[in-house]
């Protein structure tokens, strides 16, 4: 089923490769790296764009690899990892505009890097010495969202005043996409925003990250049909991507994207990956899933099929990898400097900015726990004398 088809548009014969359960998943890539086109999507893509969205992809898995490791050596607090996600996040990311808005959650690396936010602000965030750092209209990238599925009903409420300022259709239409896990397709902020998108037809994407397991539950535990056929009950469309798949997740989302700032209404895409990390540093996956399970992901390796194909094509040498390679370390290398070197806030400084005009309360609490750190300041009274 397409975005055309569920509008009343005639069918077209469907090239993607049918995933176990039978359903159709989107793919112009595949995991052997050879390229296949499909009717409903077609891309065209230079060399130079190949090759960028490979630095994409490769920047962005070096960048959560050090981060994880700055979490191993306590200098995170946590991390939410991306591996094996990038794909996802880069073609999505890519096919976003000037006036798209985003809201993510806590795991859209690669999206914020799509759209120029500094990586040492999210380090920052999960170091715990900011609340994210960036100005989300200069990006069009909403704060990191915590509360599962929340993001999904921001997201539509932003579409709708997008669709009240009278601009789609426009030069200056935009749209917003709303990223979030499957496991969060259980909660009801999802599956209300899903109505209001419908009922207002929102110019909003619902961007799904089928990464297979909601943090221990697996897929099967949460939905007893394809997450996108969920759409189909609340009136708009929906469909399955490769989401190991950059070329076609860029495609779906760039169609999708000018569907809603066309006028056309909402849009489900799930995108059918593999969490090949932990949920997050603070989760050990191998309680509960088989190793087996993460080796045959492996196979289907987002940077890995795009390298294959640039090969093939002869669009890189082996001076192009290796570059690269140097350049992602050099970025980590810098990262991990200017993250260590981020200075500490006041203790105090908690309690500024969460009102805009003082609370009885916060004041009490504010208090209390200046006289706690003022406690230490005292005079030290050693053994000898205490005796």
């Amino acid at each position: 089923m397409t975005i055309d088809s569920v509008r009343g548009a005639p069918d077209t014969p469907e090239l993607a490769q049918p995933d176990r359960d039978g359903t159709e998943l989107i793919q112009l890539l595949t995991p052997e790296g050879e390229r296949v086109e499909h009717p409903d999507y077609p891309l065209d893509l230079t060399p130079d764009e190949i090759r960028g969205l490979y630095r994409d992809l490769v920047i962005t898995r070096r960048i959560d690899l050090e981060a994880v490791a700055l979490t191993r050596q306590g200098e995170l607090g946590i991390w939410a990892s991306l591996l094996g996600q990038e794909a996802a996040q880069i073609g999505s990311g890519r096919a976003l505009t000037a006036n798209d808005m985003v809201f993510p959650t806590y795991r859209e690396h690669g999206v914020a890097w799509c759209r120029e936010v500094e990586p040492l602000n999210l380090l920052g965030l999960f170091r715990g010495v900011n609340h994210g750092g960036w100005d989300p209209a200069e990006h069009g990238f909403h704060l990191y969202t915590i509360v599962i599925g929340s993001q999904t009903l921001h997201a539509t409420g932003y579409a709708m005043g997008i669709q009240r300022d009278g601009v789609l259709g426009t030069d200056k239409a935009g749209a917003t996409i709303a990223y979030f896990g499957d496991g969060a397709t259980s909660q009801g902020d999802v599956n209300e925003s899903f109505v209001f998108a419908s009922v207002f037809n929102a110019p909003v994407v619902f961007f799904c990250q089928n990464n297979q397991w909601a943090i221990s539950e697996p897929l099967e535990k949460q939905s007893r049909i394809p997450l996108y056929k969920r759409a189909q009950g609340y009136g708009f469309p929906g469909l399955r991507v490769d989401g190991n798949d950059v070329f076609a997740c860029l495609a779906v989302t760039r169609k999708a994207l000018e569907a809603a700032r066309t006028g056309q209404g909402p849009t489900l895409v799930e995108a059918y990956t593999y969490r090949m990390g932990a949920h997050t540093t603070t989760d050990d996956p191998t309680r509960y899933r088989l190793k087996a399970e993460e080796e045959a992901w492996k196979l289907k390796d987002p940077i890995e099929r795009v390298k294959a194909y640039l090969v093939r094509n002869e669009m890189a040498d082996t001076a192009f990898f290796d570059d690269l390679d140097a350049e992602a370390k050099k970025f980590a290398t810098e990262l991990r400097k200017a993250c260590l070197a981020l200075p500490d806030p006041q203790p105090l400084a908690m309690f500024e900015n969460v009102y805009a005009d003082k609370h009885p309360l916060m004041t009490e609490e504010q208090e209390q726990f200046a006289a706690y750190l003022a406690s230490f300041e005292g005079p030290v009274v050693s053994e000898g004398a205490a005796s």
